[in-house]
């Protein structure tokens, strides 16, 4: 009769369970990732983005209460981060959710990617339920990988490491965004990512930046700065960002050292970053694990089983338990600098649109400007100039920096390519024609020189 007794007692929620754990709670084409044992690892683990990453069981009541807003949340955090969910009623999934130390549904983690591929942090997610609760903790959790730069820090910044692309958002924000966030950590190691304030006068003076947020691309060397000029997302930023992007790490030796990190002033009132923490401790015992989450899901089956009322009325409490934090203070040990570079004084902005030139140099309030125009054919990108041209910008750039290590005040220096028609408008102002059939230039063609022009006088860079 004990016998008989007990079977009765777990005959719904073992019912229950055969016949949710197939299809689980989040539809396969839903806006929740669906992960299970086999997928965690390369979908999650190896993945460069935050995830949260709920763990339930189909017949779970509080699980089913969470479902709304948990689908909300993953679609409110699109393109930022990954929102996860593991049946841990299914029979394959059990030892892995013994081993994330799941005791209890739903259970939730905050999973981040480290400096070490395939072990990220895992963290216990302990806040509200609601969508909001969800999205604001995980955006929290995304790192950040962009400086916060100061006029006094910019130079010494783009210094560093002048042969690789660099991206400048100039934003009138205190803050930086979980877009920027993420995008910056998409290119880490591929582009340095860097914001600065409205209020650094001289830094946004230096690029001619007025409106905000602008993305700025320094593509490198002596190639001319490339503004972005599409809508402020993912998708659109890394169509623009890929065209200058170094060539991914992953095939660098491993045994090759690390350099130290460069201290460059930050902003006013910015935290210095922190390196990431050390990884989890590894999972315990597939065995232990697996005894302890059986014995917590039984357990927790039987309770809403054996409950009175409708699933969404049950009282019982998620019994889910905290893992192990990481330390945040483990930093990673000293290794030796890289060699020192030549110091490469920024290259000047350009002008790439008649709006920017008449805004920035030619309206009735504005600043008097040196102004290189650049030869016809060659478009906006900078790599294309003839060498004699791209030796004139060079030495523009130099005699600017010059003034500016100096403290003296010197008018600001602009490129204008050819493509900007405000070009040719200025040139016919100026009656400084526009190409070898209008004399401009003695015999010497406009294709091979760059000219500087400031108010009334012109100076012809080349052979």
């Amino acid at each position: 009769m004990l016998g008989h007794g007990v079977f009765t007692f777990l005959a719904p929620a073992l019912l229950l369970s055969a016949g949710a754990a197939a299809d689980g709670l989040y539809s396969k084409k839903g806006s929740v990732l669906n992960v299970d044992g086999k997928s965690y690892d390369k979908l999650v683990a190896k993945s460069n983005q935050v995830s949260i990453v709920e763990f339930y069981a189909p017949w779970c009541g509080h699980c089913k209460n969470l479902k709304p807003a948990y689908e909300k949340a993953a679609k409110g955090l699109d393109g930022l981060a990954q929102v996860a969910a593991v049946n841990c009623d299914d029979e394959s999934n059990k030892a892995f959710c013994g081993s994330m130390g799941v005791q209890g549904f739903p259970t939730l983690k905050i999973v981040k990617p480290s400096k070490k591929p395939g072990k990220p942090t895992v963290e216990d997610y302990n806040g509200g339920r609601t969508t909001k609760d969800i999205i604001d903790a995980v955006k929290s959790a995304i790192p950040n990988n962009v400086k916060r730069i100061s006029d006094r820090g910019l130079n010494a910044w783009l210094d560093t490491n002048n042969d690789t692309a660099k991206a400048i958002l100039f934003s009138d924000k205190g803050t930086t965004s979980a877009l920027i966030k993420v995008v910056a950590t998409d290119y880490l190691e591929r582009i340095a990512f860097a914001q600065i304030r409205n209020k650094e006068s001289a830094a946004n003076e230096m690029f001619g930046i007025t409106t905000y947020p602008t993305l700025v691309v320094l593509p490198g060397g002596t190639s001319a700065p490339m503004t972005f000029d599409g809508a402020f997302s993912k998708s659109a930023m890394k169509a623009f960002l890929d065209q200058h992007a170094s060539p991914s790490s992953g095939s660098k030796s491993k045994s090759a050292p690390k350099p130290k990190k460069e201290q460059i002033p930050l902003a006013d009132n910015e935290p210095p970053t922190q390196d990431d923490p050390e990884p989890s401790p590894s999972p315990t015992p597939a065995a232990e694990s697996t005894e302890a989450f059986s014995s917590a899901s039984a357990s927790q089956a039987s309770e809403e089983a054996s409950a009175t009322g409708p699933a969404g009325d049950e009282t019982v409490e998620d019994s889910s338990q905290p893992t192990e934090s990481p330390n945040p203070n483990v930093v990673e040990e000293d290794t030796p600098k890289p060699a020192p570079m030549r110091d490469l004084p920024p290259p000047i902005p350009s002008l790439l649109e008649r709006s920017m030139l008449e805004q920035t140099c030619l309206g009735p309030k504005t600043t008097t400007c040196i102004l290189a125009l650049l030869p016809p054919g060659t478009g906006e990108d900078a790599a294309n100039l003839p060498p004699d041209a791209t030796a004139a910008l060079a030495s523009l750039a130099e005699i600017k920096e010059k003034h500016n290590e100096r403290g003296g005040k010197l008018f600001p220096f602009f490129s204008v390519p050819a493509s900007n028609d405000g070009q040719g408008v200025l040139r016919d102002a100026l009656k400084l024609g526009r190409g070898e059939r209008d004399g401009a230039c003695g015999g010497e063609c406009p294709e091979r020189l760059v000219e500087t022009v400031h108010g009334r006088r012109r100076r012809v860079w080349g052979d």
